[in-house]
């Protein structure tokens, strides 16, 4: 599917670089055979109405030459490119000649006269690819021995250098037949078939390959064709083998495919986008039409869209497509018409427009959702995921109906019901023709693909019906298109720089505006102003709070499709988070006896060097590894008696799991525990605190050596050397800080070619940082803080000292922590005072501003072709969003970013990816409760839940806002949950969580039957003859249902019979105690009868009494 300008009578026609049809002349590639104007520059060259210098439509001059009798430049033969490409043409040919070339002797091909139509005929490709120009009324003969070429005067002495190339390459001569001015060319193309009939042998005159769809323009062409039908070659087909030929691009070809792409993605983005967000901002009325035109002008001005390209080297595939309102046309034929642009709710713009760099083609689209609905929603949803997996499916060995397979399997699993509407093909090869026919992405087509390839990637869903019964809305079509390199190891997205996601193409604009009232014709009392303004304000709030509910609920059929999907295949499950089994080195002590040191006295010694103790057990020293002890501990009785007591690990007890030693050693009997008395106390704390410190310092190392061993093995820092000068921060403190009881020095951070490099005066104290480990990027300026930081939180841990972490942050003091203890308290007016309260906020801004041009320039950098694979930006939080909380053990303040929650204050520091996270269940929500908690459960169920506590009531709104924008679905509660055995249930059964209604259960409007109650009892005070002792136990239950107990099941069965029969607390009583004697359970009624009656004196505590009728209630 594409948007090529083709008319149906004449197929496949003539690529120009030219302008577009419209109010401006167009301008032509090459000329027709008529005498130039004395005093042009050059072949047909003339001036656009931008000043440039394009190709014109005017004629080929009768002299061709310069003053120094060569051609001119401007149009000669690059003869390097001409020589590979035509070793490239003779070497398929032959090598494919029955498969491909129709088992032609001959190639012919025929390029038209110029024309003002957007045309892409094979003839002019072939032109182009070989002499790079399309030479137009040139007839082209390809013979095993010979080149024959039959052209204007101007166009024979362009190509008369190619003779010696010709020659030298693949042994042929060129042979030229020139059409002179005023000529017919019949005799010039009877020579030509001539001479090539009397090179023919004896078998026949041959096969005779020619381009058979391409139809005749011309005169001359129109006789060549007749001329070429009469006569008595047999004629065959060699499309199949020029597709071929041009399918695969070689270095030259792809640079220009990507700066055409270049240009197209930043058309769609800096001008497209822009422009229709303003026409819809702003309400205006505009047509398909005038955006054409003005998109059109936009690139063929590149200066415009910030593009360094030339503009006579650019131009349009096809005039670009605007469509909305309800009329869609996803055909290659599609034009953009006179309506106007329609943006009322749920409607969809879909916008089309493609650029040509030196004749290579690219190609974009994109749809627009304005206020979707559900369906529409849904529906780009799974088409994005379709275009996406096609695009993946593009790799070298892979075949072309593979591609299309993956994204109608994709549509067929997602959305069944669409599988009819989807477009019959994912696109097709692009180059030099906007539709190279060879390489259609269809159910049909088996071609290999290959590297080099380029395609135009285009999926689309026609005739889709939303919920609306708007006309202009309610019928819609959906388009997304790419042009995609194949590659060695993939593919490359080279129009990737437009987004297509959904949060990126999905408009809302009526969320927050007010209905319009028509004005009223009698001016409205200030009494009346008052109450309107009332109602307006609680309806737009009511508005807003059943927009969220209605996109939680999609979130939340999406969240329990996409559980159900990970867990069913395979994907993440629950884990406490230990191992049964924990290696470890072969602990030895001593290699053999003779190492053991000889003992001077039967006496516990500590041997540092070998990091063993020596135990005397019966008359024998027996050593013992330091890390085989559990504990050590020493006591002194009244006697002046000192104990050593020491605990080993046992593997197999608790808290003790088996290590890789133990397991050797199954059949080993262990020592647990041996105790020691001695008379000398001094001798046994010198022993304790000598075992003590040689374990503490074994068990540290063995623990950074463990840490170490998980370490993912990073690429090696490359310096920016004479590449560039890196980019620098000086001053700066580093936490977590380098271990050692030295000072702590600041240092410096550098941006070099593939990380970053931190380094202090101190040459042990060095750390490394990869761009590709960082995950998220985070630069904070101090505004309430006192410090200004940049934090980089990374994939994989890394070591910092002795520490191993994922988060580094560094940062600056904006100023000093100081207090001035001996002085008293100063005026607001002390000079002083002023004066240093100034300098400390210069320093501030200071700070700020040398953090913000370090991050500026890193982001450039980091903006380099080469280094946009990782995708970094540095995020800065969003303080106007931010909420108090204790993520940890301290109350800190917590800020959300683009993706991330953030507090990077205090530390531990706390960074958690919004797209990692599952739901959220807000936790203590209502009771009157001045905080609540926020439990944080994530995509991978292995991970434990993360709280944060203490969040203050006020906060809460903001919170649902802000976690409804970014579509996290939330959940309220009244208690907190206990979520380790929620996430084994679900991942144990992930099936039948789905249908229990996922995570439904956690919904606290659907579950708890007191909400429609209590504010039922909110709508005020109604009189009425009811039984005030009814109502009073009423209260008393509705009160009562807010506090958990054992015994709730039985207190609400209770109050129920109490409500229907009027009885009071005493009747109950009696009738519970009758019915457990009878059962014969006397000593169950007497507790149970004690309960009620805690209960009851509960009761009448807390509800007023029956005796006392109950006040009434006004708001």
């Amino acid at each position: 599917m594409n948007f090529s300008r083709v008319h149906p009578e004449e197929g496949e026609k003539s690529n120009s670089n030219r302008p577009p049809s419209g109010n401006h002349p167009r301008a032509e590639k090459m000329s027709s055979d008529a005498t130039h104007a004395k005093g042009s520059p050059s072949l047909g060259a003339k001036s656009n109405p931008n000043g440039q210098s394009t190709i014109g439509n005017p004629s080929v001059p009768e002299k061709v030459s310069s003053t120094s009798g060569q051609p001119s430049s401007e149009y000669a033969v690059d003869l390097n490119t001409f020589s590979t490409r035509l070793k490239a043409l003779y070497s398929h040919w032959h090598q494919n000649k029955a498969e491909l070339w129709g088992s032609a002797d001959y190639i012919s091909a025929a390029t038209p006269p110029p024309s003002e139509d957007l045309r892409y005929p094979k003839s002019s490709a072939l032109s182009i690819w070989l002499f790079g120009h399309d030479y137009p009324e040139t007839i082209m003969v390809f013979e095993a021995k010979s080149i024959n070429f039959l052209c204007s005067r101007k166009i024979a002495s362009l190509l008369e250098p190619v003779k010696s190339t010709a020659r030298d390459t693949v042994n042929v001569d060129v042979i030229i037949y020139v059409k002179a001015k005023g000529e017919s060319g019949s005799a010039q193309i009877d020579s030509l078939l001539g001479g090539i009939h009397a090179k023919s042998n004896d078998d026949g005159p041959g096969n005779f390959g020619y381009i058979a769809k391409e139809v005749p323009e011309g005169k001359l062409l129109e006789m060549w064709t007749e001329k070429l039908k009469n006569s008595a070659f047999h004629l065959t087909d060699i499309t199949n083998g020029l597709s071929d030929l041009f399918a695969v691009k070689d270095k030259n070809e792809i640079i220009c495919v990507k700066k055409a792409a270049h240009l197209t993605a930043s058309a769609m983005k800096g001008f497209v986008v822009t422009e229709v967000e303003k026409v819809i901002d702003e309400e205006k009325k505009v047509t398909h039409a005038s955006l054409m035109e003005a998109t059109e002008n936009a690139i063929l001005n590149p200066a415009k869209l910030g593009v360094r390209l030339k503009p006579e080297n650019v131009d349009i595939c096809y005039p670009p497509i605007f469509q909305s309102g309800g009329n869609f046309d996803l055909r290659p034929s599609a034009s953009s018409n006179d309506e106007l642009l329609y943006y009322d709710s749920c409607s969809i713009i879909i916008c089309a427009i493609g650029s040509r760099y030196n004749n290579y083609c690219s190609n974009i689209g994109r749809s627009y959702l304005i206020d979707a609905d559900t369906v529409q929603s849904r529906a780009y949803e799974v088409l994005l995921k379709a275009h996406e997996t096609a695009i993946l499916a593009l790799k070298p060995g892979n075949k072309s109906s593979a591609v299309y397979k993956a994204a109608s399997d994709v549509v067929a699993k997602e959305a069944p019901e669409l599988v009819s509407n989807l477009t019959k093909s994912a696109g097709t090869g692009i180059g030099l023709e906007f539709r190279e026919s060879g390489l259609i992405l269809n159910a049909k087509n088996e071609r290999v693909l290959k590297a080099g390839m380029v395609f135009n990637v285009l999926l689309g869903f026609q005739n889709l019906q939303a919920n609306t019964t708007n006309p202009k809305s309610k019928n819609f079509s959906l388009l997304i298109a790419d042009t995609v390199i194949v590659t060695e190891n993939g593919h490359e997205v080279v129009t990737s720089a437009c987004s297509k996601s959904l949060k990126d193409v999905a408009y809302t604009f009526n969320d927050d505006e007010e209905e319009e009232v028509p004005p009223l014709k009698s001016e409205p009392s200030a009494k009346d102003s008052v109450f309107s303004k009332a109602t307006l304000r609680s309806d737009r709030e009511i508005s807003k709070e059943e927009l969220r509910k209605q996109h939680q609920a999609e979130l939340a059929r999406q969240k329990n499709e996409e559980t159900l999907r990970r867990l069913a295949g395979g994907g993440s499950g629950t884990g406490d988070g230990r191992t049964s089994m924990k290696t470890a080195n072969e602990l030895i002590a001593y290699k053999n006896v003779n190492e053991v040191p000889q003992p001077r006295d039967m006496m516990i010694q500590v041997d540092s060097k070998n990091e063993a103790i020596l135990i005397p057990i019966y008359g024998s020293m027996v050593p013992f590894h330091v890390s085989t002890l559990k504990t050590v501990s020493s006591q002194q009785d009244t006697n002046r008696n000192c104990y050593v007591r020491i605990i080993f690990n046992v593997p197999g007890t608790p808290f003790t799991p088996h290590d890789a030693t133990s397991l050797k050693n199954l059949g080993s009997i262990y020592v647990k525990e041996v105790s020691f008395r001695s008379k000398d106390p001094r001798h046994i704390s010198e022993v304790v605190q000598q075992i003590k410190t040689l374990r503490r310092n074994v068990m540290a190392r063995e623990s950074e050596r463990a840490e170490r061993a998980t370490l993912v093995t990073q690429e090696k820092l490359v310096l920016a050397g004479n590449k560039f000068k890196p980019v620098k921060l000086h001053d700066l403190w580093i936490r977590p800080a380098f271990g050692g009881r030295t000072r702590k020095l600041t240092g410096a951070l550098e941006a070099h070619v593939n990380g970053f490099r931190y380094s202090t005066s101190r040459s042990e104290e060095k750390i490394d940082i990869m761009y590709g480990n960082i995950k998220h990027a985070f630069f904070q300026p101090a505004e309430k803080e006192m410090i200004t930081l940049v934090h980089f939180h990374l994939h994989n841990h890394i070591m910092v000292g002795n520490k191993k972490t994922k988060d580094v942050q560094f940062y600056v003091e904006v100023m000093e922590m100081v207090q001035n203890i001996g002085g008293g308290k100063r005026s607001a007016y002390d000079p002083d005072e002023i004066e240093e309260e100034q300098r400390e906020r210069d320093r501030k801004n200071k700070i700020n501003m040398d953090f913000q041009h370090f991050v500026n320039r890193v982001n450039d950098l980091w903006g380099q072709p080469q280094l946009k694979g990782f995708d970094l930006e540095f995020d800065q939080p969003l303080r106007e969003l931010g909420f108090h909380g204790v993520p940890f053990k301290t109350s800190s303040f917590i800020v959300p970013t683009s993706s991330c929650l953030v507090e990077l204050i205090e530390t531990p520091f706390l960074v958690i990816t919004l797209g990692e996270i599952e739901i959220v269940n807000l936790e203590r929500v209502g009771l009157g409760q001045k905080n609540f908690d926020m439990a944080i459960v994530f995509k991978d169920f292995k991970r434990d839940v993360t709280r944060i506590d203490s969040i203050p009531s006020s906060s809460l709104d903001g919170i649902k806002e802000w976690l409804d924008t970014t579509d996290i679905k939330y959940y309220e509660s009244r208690l907190n949950l206990n979520w380790r055995p929620i996430l084994k249930t679900i991942t144990e059964d992930p099936q039948k969580f789905v249908e229990d209604g996922g995570w439904e259960f956690l919904n606290l409007e659907a579950t708890d039957s007191d909400t429609d109650n209590s504010e039922e009892s909110d709508k005020g005070y109604t009189p009425s003859d009811a039984d005030p002792e009814s109502e009073s136990e009423e209260e008393d239950s509705d009160s009562e249902s807010l506090v958990e107990s054992e015994d709730d099941g039985e207190e609400d069965s209770e109050d129920g019979s109490g409500e229907e029969e009027g009885k009071t607390w005493e009747e109950l009583e009696r009738e519970a105690t009758n019915a457990d004697r009878m059962k014969g359970d006397e000593s169950d009624s007497e507790e149970e009868r004690r309960r009620r009656k805690v209960k009851s004196m509960g009761k009448s505590r807390a509800g007023p009494s029956i005796s006392a009728p109950k006040r009434p209630k006004f708001r």
